[in-house]
């Protein structure tokens, strides 16, 4: 009896140390991205370098094969457990690596290591169903720096309209005795109306006026176009303005189907609550029928809209670093973690939660994970996004020559008459140049007359 003890103790030993047993322990794992995935004859993903991590502290040699039937593990009602959890209870498999949540009802038929990761539940929905709109959607097919260029060079051609329109003599010959048209206020104004497709009267009659205008009209015209275009796009019929932030306006709302994976612990979550929202939850997927096999089918058919697919956070969050169009809401419940699982009363478990502890310690973990969950956002090219202004610069630029030739074409106007004047009166020419700048920029009464020419009439009444 002694010696039948003695062996039955040396044979723990060996089970729980993992270096005196020269057999492969059988590992079950199923595919999923970035857990484990298939490459050739091979595997990789996070849990295969777990595994491989584990395995050299431990110091044991493995064979890794796929779950028969593709699911992570659930008892039906006559207490059978399929999927991974159901191989190691029926010793197809020594360890069972791979996102495999730890629950109560799996602690009980299989052994549970410390969890390697932590996550919950949450919801996956694409960006403008959990959005919304806003009072300022009107503004998003320019972006912040867009705008702000619009208002300066519409400020930038009001300026040089009516800069233009009192140096130009065609725009105004007599300053002393004709009011000015095109006064600052009536500039501004005039722009508005050419921006808004309106119109606002009267028009510039000079040539450098109307070299402005057109390159104003022409402006106008190409960022209205490129606008309303943006506008309509991002307001496509597909979408589905409904905000949904949580469980409870997921719960509330009957406009669009959610789910969650079939056989899955996210399922017995819902199903064994007390929450009344969670219970509303499970019980219009299991009437709607709207579970799903698998976790590339969730994230396919929350991309094509009306569906949100509930399911583990981290594992949503991969989904979200992969796909620009998709979202998951803040909300987090049901904290848990994932284990690696393995015959129940094996002390390898205990070998396995150390071994997981230590390389949480050392940062393995973190390091894994961010190598894993790298974000590659693959974002869709046809999706429409705010127009900044290097895409736009084409537009500015042909405004910008057309303000220049303008303000330039009215500069040598006023040159071309004062030369004229200069050589009819013998005067200087910068002298009759200056003469004009400055009854074009002095102060004017309401009548666009100016004082110096008022003064002399004023004058001449007090003699009468």
């Amino acid at each position: 009896m002694l010696f039948v003890f003695i062996l039955w103790s040396v044979g723990i030993f060996n089970i729980g140390t993992c270096t005196a047993d020269p057999s492969e322990l059988r590992i079950t794992t199923i595919l999923q991205e970035p857990y484990t995935m298939a490459k050739g004859s091979q595997m990789e993903g996070f849990c295969m370098d777990l595994l491989s991590e584990v395995a050299k502290k431990l110091d044991f040699k493995y064979k890794v094969h796929l779950v028969k039937d593709a699911s992570y593990g659930r008892q039906d009602d006559n207490g059978r457990w399929n999927g991974m959890v159901g191989e190691v209870v029926r010793g197809e498999a020594d360890l069972a690596i791979a996102p495999l949540t730890l629950t109560a009802a799996r602690e009980k038929v299989v052994g549970m290591s410390k969890p390697f990761m932590q996550t919950g539940i949450s919801i996956l929905l694409r960006k403008d169903i959990s959005e919304g709109s806003g009072f300022f959607d009107f503004l998003t097919p320019f972006s912040l720096e867009t705008w702000i260029g619009i208002v300066i060079a519409y400020l930038g051609t009001a300026l040089c309209l009516s800069v233009a329109a009192r140096v130009s003599p065609s725009e105004w010959s007599q300053p002393q005795s004709e009011q000015n048209t095109f006064s600052l206020p009536h500039s501004l104004w005039y722009a508005v109306g050419a921006l808004t497709l309106q119109g606002a009267g009267p028009h510039p009659r000079s040539f450098s006026g109307r070299v402005i205008c057109c390159s104003w009209w022409l402006f106008a015209l190409a960022i209205l176009a490129c606008y309303f275009s943006n506008l309509s796009s991002s307001k496509s019929p597909e979408s589905t303005q409904l905000n949904v932030k949580g469980f409870e306006d997921l719960a509330k709302q009957d406009v669009i189907q959610y789910g969650c994976l079939s056989a899955s612990s996210t399922l017995a979550f819902f199903k064994n609550s007390d929450n009344p929202v969670y219970r509303r939850i499970y019980e219009h997927m299991e009437r709607s029928k709207s579970l799903v096999a698998t976790m590339d089918e969730g994230i396919r058919r929350a991309k094509e809209g009306n569906f949100a697919f509930i399911g583990e956070s981290v594992s949503l969050d991969l989904a979200v670093a992969r796909h620009c169009d998709l979202v998951r809401v803040h909300e987090v419940v049901g904290m848990r973690g994932y284990s690696i699982a393995a015959t129940l009363g094996s002390p390898i478990i205990k070998n396995l939660s150390v071994a997981i502890l230590q390389l949480s310690e050392a940062g393995e973990l973190a390091y894994l994970q961010s190598k894993w969950w790298a974000s590659s956002c693959l974002e869709d090219k046809t999706k429409v996004t705010a127009l900044h202004p290097h895409s736009l610069k084409g537009m500015f630029a042909v405004l910008a020559l057309g303000l220049t030739l303008g303000t330039l074409l009215a500069a040598l106007e006023l040159a071309s008459r004062s030369r004229s004047r200069a050589a009819n009166e013998t005067k200087s020419f910068c002298r009759v140049l200056t003469e004009e700048l400055g009854s074009r920029f002095r102060k004017h009464d309401n009548n666009g007359v100016t004082k110096r020419a008022q003064e002399p009439a004023e004058k001449e009444t007090e003699k009468a």
